[in-house]
């Protein structure tokens, strides 16, 4: 391969502040490796907490941030079987759980980008076994976002919480997993209640199809998804907030109903009234992103089903502390960073 150099995002340190765009030799696959040539990167909350702070993990300095990308292969290791050079792919969150339903040993510290090193690298060596094939009718900066954000919601939605046509879906927020899980909700037949602060992301989510969309800054903003829903409540909760928002959750939650607790904005406590709980019926489960499986099974169904991932921007490799701003300030959808100058 003629490329010898490639520029990579290091962290120093914790705080933006120490991002540094460097150069660094292209990396050679071993056995069963791949070398991928990355196009494009999405950006997380998470990659937010874990500049800042490591999200409680101790990083090994200097440190490449970022979980989500997407890209292609460009050479490959001795025994690589599952992908072949030239091959478009995305990366799975998870290097440990791959295909069983629940995770056979404990998923904590085996995820790119915090604690295990990340994909902000313009080429990047890969075990096979952590590699999907790319949706077909998307190009790479869409398709870099579903290794976290839509995976969560393709997890969370079917996988844990086997969505039906006619069901009714909360979706809290319009970020990249609420988008996702809007757009999901909706391919399945589900009818989607949306919550936002802001009257332009409502517009914007009225015009992806969602069929309700409620004022988040109303005091009592469950009671306007109870009218919604004719006074029964949702089915399913998409918990983006965390902390005391889940007593509102609860609320608006039908008898039986689900919530799929994914989020943290407000805090990793959870404050749960048990009385409301009791009363709904409620069943929460938390969601960690999701298997490799389910994966290749969301890309699939991106592909059956046409849906195109919300991105409300994309920079350039240079600009990555731009992009983080742009994150930071609330961004509809995704952010994305494009790899290549």
């Amino acid at each position: 391969m003629a490329t010898q150099t490639a520029k990579q995002w290091q962290m120093a340190g914790f705080g933006r502040d120490q991002l540094r765009l460097v150069e660094v030799p292209v990396p050679q696959p071993g056995p069963h490796e791949v070398l991928v040539k990355v196009a494009a990167v999405s950006l997380n909350y998470r990659d937010q907490l874990t500049i800042a702070n490591g999200m409680g993990s101790q990083l090994a300095f200097p440190f490449v941030p970022g979980s989500d990308m997407a890209g292609t292969v460009a050479q490959i290791g001795p025994g690589v079987s599952r992908v072949g050079v030239g091959q478009r792919v995305i990366n799975t969150f998870w290097t440990t759980w791959l295909d069983t339903p629940l995770p056979t040993t404990p998923t904590l510290g085996t995820a790119f980008g915090g604690p295990l090193p990340g994909v902000f690298s313009q080429y990047l060596v890969l075990h096979e076994d952590h590699l999907v094939n790319a949706p077909e009718t998307l190009d790479d900066s869409a398709a870099s976002t579903l290794t976290c954000a839509g995976l969560t919601a393709w997890f969370a939605l079917v996988n844990t919480g086997h969505l039906q046509a006619g069901q009714t879906v909360l979706v809290q927020g319009s970020g990249g997993v609420a988008l996702f899980a809007a757009q999901l909700a909706l391919s399945h037949g589900a009818q989607v209640v949306l919550t936002s602060a802001s009257a332009q992301k409502r517009a914007q989510a009225k015009a992806l199809g969602v069929q309700h969309v409620i004022d988040r800054t109303q005091p009592d903003w469950p009671a306007a998804v109870l009218a919604a829903t004719e006074g029964r409540g949702v089915d399913h909760a998409i918990e983006l907030a965390g902390g005391e928002n889940i007593k509102h959750t609860l609320d608006a939650l039908a008898i039986g109903g689900r919530i799929a607790i994914i989020g943290v904005f407000e805090g990793f406590q959870l404050e749960i009234p048990t009385p409301q709980m009791f009363a709904r019926r409620a069943r929460i489960e938390g969601i960690g992103v999701g298997n490799r499986k389910a994966l290749r099974e969301l890309a699939q169904w991106i592909d059956l089903k046409g849906i195109k991932p919300v991105i409300d921007a994309e920079y350039a490799l240079a600009d990555l502390p731009a992009a983080l701003a742009h994150l930071e300030r609330g961004a509809f959808g995704k952010v994305v960073v494009r790899m290549t100058p």
